[in-house]
Parts: C-alpha cells; structure tokens; sequence
C-alpha cells in the first residue's frame, strides 16, 4: 500500500504495517503480543532521516529480531528526537543506538533486563554515551532503578526532567545533589511511588531539584 503523504501512523494490534510504504515523521505501534523487528524495517528505511518520533509498545510480549531493528535504526533514522521503547532488551548495541541518536531530547526505556556479566559497567557506559541533547528521562518501567547512581554519576546530559519508579534515600540522595550542582539543568524528579516520599526529603531536596508525581511531568508521543 502506498501511502505518499502519510506523516503520521498510530497502530495498536496490526500484524500487517510491513504492507505499507510510508516516509513518516512518527510511528507509534502498540502490540499486545510478540513484534518482529522486520515487519516494520521497510518503514524504517523510507523514512529514513524524515522519522523524528518512534514508540514501539509491546505490552504482552516482547521485541523479536531486537538487533535488526537497532541497526536499521542506527543506519537510517538519525534525526529521531523522541524514543519510546517497551519490552526491550538492554544491550551495548541499544547503548550504541542512543549515542547515534545526536538529536534525541526525550527518552522513555522500558527494559526488562541487562544480559550482561557486569551490568553497572553497561549502565555506565550507557550514561556516557546520552546524547547532550537529551532533556527527558523516563526509567520508571526499567531494571535501571537499581543503578540510578551509577547512571546520574556518569551523564553528562543537561537533563531537564527524570522520571523514575521511586526514591532510594541511601542510594540516590548523594548522586542526584551532585548532578544538580555539576549540571544544573534537572528541574523536576518524577516518581511513580510519590506518595511514599517522605516530606524532609522533599525538603531536603528543594534547593535541588523539584520531586512531583510522575504524572505532572511525563511525556507521550
């Protein structure tokens, strides 16, 4: 099907998008089972440098044939400025995709899991390689809560907005004060877990940085 003057594609539940010939400035997909990368590679490539905003929700499944999406990705849709991924797996070629990615300002990652012997080294080198033009940060859905530290000591974005599931006093506090101090861009942390924030660490913290439910602050495609 050819579609010339097609810009934008909402889909949720479509086993047929590989029909399609399309050059889009966004593609939303929403799948409540497996995706297979190649149903949309086609897509990918017409667009090409045209594609600014990609979200690829699988609720109930997973991303299959994950390396060849990443590299046509990588290859062909360089001036993506908005990324949203669900069920995807991390990996230093995903880490390798978002340090191509020169003109991404917001993020949304929803990874199930880092298949890595040392997966802090990988959330690190992840964190090295954000784009300086990153605004937004969304890892509420992620295994990244468990190395927020590691990922604020080791970006280098001028982060705006970070939005994760909740706040590890212990664990997080230091990073995030010295992040604000070194960066001075971050101006709202959103949590999933508000309601459990205790009020002297909002205190403790409003010289810093703003802490506010995540849904005063999140960004949809």
């Amino acid at each position: 099907m050819d579609c010339k003057n097609l810009e934008i594609l909402r889909i949720k539940d479509c086993n047929n998008v590989k029909v399609l010939k399309a050059s889009l400035n966004t593609l939303e997909l929403t799948n409540y089972s497996d995706f297979y990368a190649s149903d949309i590679v086609q897509i990918l490539k017409i667009s090409g440098t045209l594609l600014q905003r990609l979200s690829l929700a699988i609720i109930d499944g997973s991303i299959q044939e994950e390396s060849l999406l990443l590299e046509t990705l990588k290859s062909f849709c360089p001036n993506i400025t908005y990324l949203n991924f669900t069920n995807i797996e991390f990996s230093i070629q995903f880490s390798e995709l978002i340090g191509n990615l020169q003109k991404l300002q917001f993020l949304t990652l929803d990874c199930y899991e880092i298949r890595d012997d040392e997966p802090e080294i990988l959330v690190i080198q992840f964190a090295k390689l954000l784009p300086l033009t990153l605004q937004y940060l969304d890892l509420r859905a992620s295994c990244f809560n468990s190395y927020i530290d590691s990922l604020l000591n080791n970006c280098h974005a001028p982060l705006k907005y970070l939005l994760i599931d909740h706040f590890d006093y212990e664990k997080i506090s230091k990073s995030l004060t010295e992040f604000c101090i070194r960066k001075n861009t971050l101006n709202y942390v959103g949590l999933n877990r508000y309601s459990s924030l205790d009020d002297n660490i909002k205190k403790e913290l409003e010289g810093y940085v703003t802490m506010v439910p995540y849904e005063r602050i999140i960004v949809n495609c």
